[in-house]
Order: structure tokens, then C-alpha cells, then sequence
């Protein structure tokens, strides 16, 4: 059973309009405080600013350079658009799948960006090679 995340009450099934089966999966209310809460459906996965797994939608996903031969490559239209566009090759932990994807992952985006010295370079001393003459 779900519960609330503002209260920590029972969620409920509510009924969707047409419109909205479209959109979601299925939509939750809370009986306590009236809290709606939405399941998106998996092909909103692929609108947004970073990269998700586009089966359980989780951020926490890494890089890989080469696909993996032991965990399975996610098939679907989307995945194959995400291919010819130029997607980098991401896995889920949690799913142990692998997929394209164009955007950057929300962990790349979140590493600051180091800000350009100022002032003279700083030089390091060489060390002096000794020649045997």
C-alpha cells in the first residue's frame, strides 16, 4: 500500500478522465489531506531535462563507453530515436538495463564547473636530471 508523501496517510485509486489516461498511469489521492498524487507514463521519460531509465524513471544512472554483454539492451522506438540522434549509452542500476539517451545524466549536470584562475601561472619547479658525462 502507498502512502501519502505530505501526511504519511493511505493513498487511494481515482478514477482518470479520458484526457488524462494519456498522461498517467494512474493517479492516487490521499484520504487525510486531499494530496493528489500522479505515475507518469514511461514514454514521458524521455521529455525532460536529464536522462532517466525509461522503465523505473530513476535519475541514478551511469555511463558506459561499450555496451554491456550481460545485462539487456532496452528495445523500443523511442530508444532506437535516441540511438540515431546521437544518444550516449547509459545503464540502470536498478533495472540492469542499457539504452540511449541524448541528454546529460542529472549527475553530469550537478558537477560544478571550476572557474578559470586568476593572476600569473604557477610554475613548478624541474627537477635536474643528472648527466653522467
Amino acid at each position: 500500500m502507498q502512502k501519502c508523501s505530505q501526511c504519511g496517510g493511505k493513498l487511494q485509486r481515482v478514477h482518470r478522465t479520458f484526457f488524462e489516461r494519456f498522461g498517467y498511469l494512474a493517479i492516487y489521492a490521499c484520504n487525510e489531506c486531499e494530496n493528489e498524487e500522479f505515475v507518469p507514463r514511461r514514454y514521458k521519460y524521455h521529455f525532460g531535462p536529464h536522462a532517466r531509465c525509461p522503465l523505473c524513471g530513476t535519475l541514478r544512472i551511469v555511463k558506459l563507453k561499450v555496451p554491456d554483454k550481460i545485462d539487456r539492451m532496452h528495445f523500443s522506438f523511442l530508444n532506437l530515436l535516441e540511438r540515431m540522434a546521437g544518444g550516449r549509452l547509459f545503464h540502470c542500476r536498478y533495472c540492469r538495463r542499457q539504452f540511449y539517451d541524448r541528454r546529460r545524466s542529472a549527475a553530469e549536470s550537478a558537477l560544478p564547473v571550476a572557474p578559470p584562475l586568476e593572476g600569473p601561472p604557477v610554475t613548478t619547479p624541474q627537477s635536474t636530471a643528472r648527466s653522467d658525462v
